[in-house]
């Protein structure tokens, strides 16, 4: 008789303490179809747990046959089970085990979640609400066998990664590139805030044309604007050209202008649109997967326009759950998603009513969540004022930074072609009357107020 895969993983529960103690923590009694094998099982799981080791067959059927209440037909099957793992001295690739168990894993807590659901609809116990909770839980069975960083062993590794270049992906702006050491790293989350018509999309639309010339594979998600909306500002970026003469350009001209880009990049832009308030990262996650399978599409940096309008899988439509927590969930789920793809994520948030009419934004006009700046990686405010307006430039302000001193250039102005949706750097003298140092919790009652009450809890690093 061949080898069941189930048997194969109790025989090296029992043999590779390795193997056990990496994949252990995953595995549920109720993934075993045949009732010796979930039993016995459990008695592995028992054993290990009290005595930080693998049992041997011997200890194991000392322990079973000591058992009260096991009924003989049980306890013969359980034995039998043990002699013919005992007998099989067949050795099994690590990583092939590994990646097989995960996998099992994934199928049986996938069926369960499945039948679970369908008695739920048969009104055989528990709540349709659950059917959600349940089935996302089943999808996100995943092996994670790194238990951590061992500070005095570990060192060499450490060393290394002191003196490896981290991958970034940079911007076209001097002080952006100084600010964050050389561009956004992976895994990170970034957030640009600004009031109504300041220039948040402008601003990522300006840095997903740039990524992309770079030779990067961006993925550009709205929540708010068209697909269409969204290209056309990308256009008027990359053909140098005004949003209102693009409409004028005939199609021979912008077809060879289309044709200079793609001979300038190696790098491919895909836009995708949701309703407002629509889509999650669990939604971003299947996009991603999608991509992958279908256009072969892996995307450098994912821009998110913008997070504040954007759903939590956690939270469900109607809750009654206060903005603090919503948002604070939504920007974790970003994250999230940024370390899973490993890629940074640029998204944008609205300034409150007290930040749209300030001349200086700071953290305490976060608009709906102060959450947000704590999950976030990097967080800056672009700010604009009549006097920034004449001159065709807008205010930066760093709010956070994880990456760099936050003093360091903690104010600088850019400059912005809006007809061509694009920024540039300005000359030094137009920094010259900036001070670099300042608060981040700006001096108003409202920012010390909120100081007063958020900075016990909020980490500025």
């Amino acid at each position: 008789m061949a080898t069941r895969l189930e048997q194969t993983i109790l025989k090296n529960l029992i043999t590779n303490e390795e193997y056990t103690r990496k994949v252990l923590p995953y595995i549920k009694s109720d993934f075993f179809q045949e009732r010796d094998e979930s039993f016995l099982f459990k008695q592995i799981r028992e054993y290990f747990l009290k005595y930080k080791a693998v049992p041997t067959p011997e200890a194991l059927i000392i322990d079973i046959d000591e058992k009260d209440g096991i009924d003989a037909q049980l306890l013969s099957e359980t034995t039998n089970l043990i002699q013919e793992i005992k007998s099989d001295n067949s050795n099994t690739p690590e990583k092939w085990l590994i990646d097989s168990t995960e996998n099992w894993c994934k199928d049986r807590a996938v069926y369960n979640g499945v039948m679970s659901s369908i008695e739920i609809i048969q009104d055989k116990g528990g709540s349709k609400g659950q059917i959600p909770d349940i089935l996302r839980d089943a999808l996100s069975v995943s092996f994670d066998t790194n238990i951590g960083h061992d500070f005095l062993d570990d060192w060499e590794p450490r060393y290394d990664f002191y003196h490896t270049e981290e991958e970034r992906t940079p911007f076209d702006l001097e002080l952006m590139n100084k600010i964050t050491k050389g561009g956004l790293p992976n895994k990170t989350l970034n957030i640009c805030m600004a009031g109504t018509g300041v220039g948040k999309s402008l601003f990522m639309c300006h840095v997903a044309a740039s990524c992309l010339v770079q030779g990067k594979n961006v993925l550009y998600i709205t929540l708010e604007m068209a697909e269409e909306k969204i290209a056309e500002r990308i256009d008027a970026n990359l053909l140098d050209i005004s949003l209102n003469d693009l409409q004028d350009l005939p199609k021979a001209m912008y077809k060879k202008k289309i044709k200079r880009v793609q001979e300038k990049t190696k790098g491919k832009l895909i836009i995708k649109e949701y309703p407002t308030a629509s889509a999650h990262s669990g939604h971003m996650r299947h996009l991603l997967q999608e991509l992958d399978l279908k256009r072969s599409f892996t995307p450098d940096i994912i821009f998110i326009d913008y997070l504040n309008i954007c759903a939590s899988f956690r939270v469900r439509p109607g809750s009654n759950v206060n903005t603090y927590t919503y948002v604070k969930s939504i920007a974790e789920e970003m994250r999230g998603l940024a370390v899973e793809f490993n890629v940074p994520i640029m998204s944008a948030t609205q300034t409150n009513r007290t930040g749209f009419v300030s001349t200086d934004v700071g953290l305490e006009d976060t608009a709906e969540s102060f959450g947000l700046p704590a999950t976030a990686d990097f967080m800056f405010a672009l700010i604009s004022t009549e006097d920034l307006q004449e001159l065709d430039q807008v205010m930066v302000k760093q709010l956070k930074n994880r990456y760099n001193d936050p003093t360091y250039h903690r104010r600088f102005v850019v400059g912005v072609d809006r007809p061509k949706m694009r920024l540039y750097d300005c000359e030094q003298t137009a920094q010259d009357e900036l001070v670099d140092i300042g608060p981040v919790m700006d001096q108003t009652a409202t920012g010390e107020r909120i100081a007063a009450e958020k900075t016990e809890n909020f980490k500025y690093d």
